[in-house]
């Protein structure tokens, strides 16, 4: 007996409009994982159990229970997930490992050039560090923590830095390398080097706009006009900073040269940023039992979303609903721009609520049919869904960036959010320049011989 058939009569199903069957399953999906997040069931297990209901529709709950752990099982079978447990793995070393205080010192040197030099400073080290590390989260931290101590010295208003941290870490997500645009190329079988190139541009954009946004309110916030006389001899900061630096030229060099694989690039990098953490006398023999195991575990939440997210696409493909959603969308307006623009504010309102690695594995195969029978290029379509979701990890109630920048600052929400939200505005207008102008995302992997 199917779910169907428990909660309707037999009369009800024979006389019940198409339409019904073609609803229905979207009301169960979306219903069971909403009302599972607002309880506070933790994400993973919420997707797994609406993945579990909708498959109940078509199926006896035995045949159910048997299809879904066979899909959890198929989710993980796939070799180009081994990229995400190395570059965790590479991220913690980096950040235990004295690479953030040496990209700070970088930064300073184009940073510390301009008037409220310290927000600046932190902009750009979260650009460099987040994009080495490939984790917002892990940024904010680390670049956060360093940077309290100097603005507290300089009187720097607490609540808008915090909010200039939170708003800047995610775009080291798209800059390469990045564990979240890997997770989109397997998912929609885009080339990871194209994808990791095509970010370049949207990302700085996003570090630039989030500077941009420092200038004009800047003055509101009261944030410190001097710029910082930096100490270090220039020679000195660079050549500290070049190792670090040089594991995005290994990485990307042998990657764009077909040296290596993602995959293998993800092992290297762990190699690289083991040495260096040892080469700069950072990390010790006692450090790496606790760092393997807080890998370990952020490795296991991210696979079991990755498992129980695959169960609920199979599911999403077994009652039809991409097909449901793409038709929904598309008689709302055949316009490109309007159907790119509707699905960045759903996504945005996604992202709100919905961690990104559940998102891309989530909406990936509802949206991106869609945009390519728009015209829209794949590598393009990646570029703003992973853009959208790198807001929604600034924003409540489940701002995972959001809330550790809170943290590290030991500041309230209630104290940063007004201040993050002209930041989101700035964001906002980068992603639609992004959405409008395909060239931004496109150009680079044009000239690496992308053919779009």
């Amino acid at each position: 007996m199917t779910l169907i058939d428990l909660l309707f009569s037999q009369d009800f199903l024979a006389n019940a409009p198409d339409v019904f069957y073609d609803f229905f399953p979207v009301v169960v999906l979306f219903g069971v994982l909403g009302i599972l997040l607002l309880v506070g069931v933790p994400i993973a297990f919420s997707i797994g159990i609406a993945a579990m209901f909708t498959v109940f529709i078509d199926f006896p709950i035995d045949k159910t229970t048997i299809l879904v752990s066979q899909k959890l099982a198929n989710g993980l079978d796939n070799f180009g997930l081994l990229a995400l447990p190395f570059f965790i793995v590479a991220g913690n070393l980096m950040n235990r490992g004295g690479l953030a205080a040496r990209l700070i010192n970088f930064a300073m040197l184009f940073g510390g050039r301009l008037p409220g030099s310290l927000s600046h400073v932190n902009v750009i080290a979260n650009m460099l560090f987040g994009s080495l590390s490939g984790s917002a989260v892990a940024s904010a931290a680390a670049v956060g923590g360093i940077m309290k101590p100097l603005q507290k010295k300089h009187n720097y208003p607490m609540d808008f830095s915090t909010a200039v941290n939170v708003a800047s870490c995610p775009s080291g997500l798209l800059i390469p390398p990045s564990n979240i645009l890997i997770l989109f190329a397997l998912v929609s079988s885009t080339s990871v080097q194209y994808l990791f190139i095509a970010g370049y541009i949207p990302g700085i954009m996003m570090g630039l706009g989030i500077m941009i946004g420092i200038m004009l309110l800047g003055k509101r916030y009261n944030i410190p006009r001097e710029k910082i006389v930096f100490q270090e001899k220039t020679s000195k900061v660079i050549w500290d900073a070049l190792p670090s630096l040089g594991l995005v030229v290994i990485i990307m060099g042998g990657i764009l040269a077909g040296i290596f694989t993602a995959t293998e690039a993800s092992a290297i990098a762990v190699v690289y940023a083991l040495i260096l953490g040892i080469a700069y006398r950072e990390l010790k023999l006692d450090d790496m039992m606790p760092l393997l195991i807080e890998s370990v575990v952020t490795t296991s939440i991210v696979l079991l979303m990755v498992a129980t997210s695959s169960a609920m696409s199979w599911s999403m493909a077994n009652a039809d609903i991409p097909t449901f959603i793409a038709d929904f969308v598309m008689e709302t307006s055949t316009n490109p721009i309007v159907v790119i623009l509707l699905m960045n504010v759903i996504l945005l309102v996604i992202g709100t609520f919905m961690d990104m690695t559940p998102a891309v594995l989530i909406f990936t195969p509802i949206f991106l049919p869609i945009a390519m029978q728009l015209g829209i290029d794949p590598v393009h379509f990646g570029i703003i869904l992973v853009f959208n979701l790198c807001i929604g990890i600034c924003t409540p109630p489940v701002g995972t960036a959001l809330f550790v920048g809170c943290s590290v600052s030991e500041m309230k929400l209630g104290q940063v959010v007004p201040k993050l939200l002209p930041l989101f505005l700035i964001m906002i207008a980068t992603l639609a320049l992004v959405t409008l102008f395909p060239s931004l995302s496109l150009w680079l992997p044009g000239l690496a011989g992308y053919k779009y």
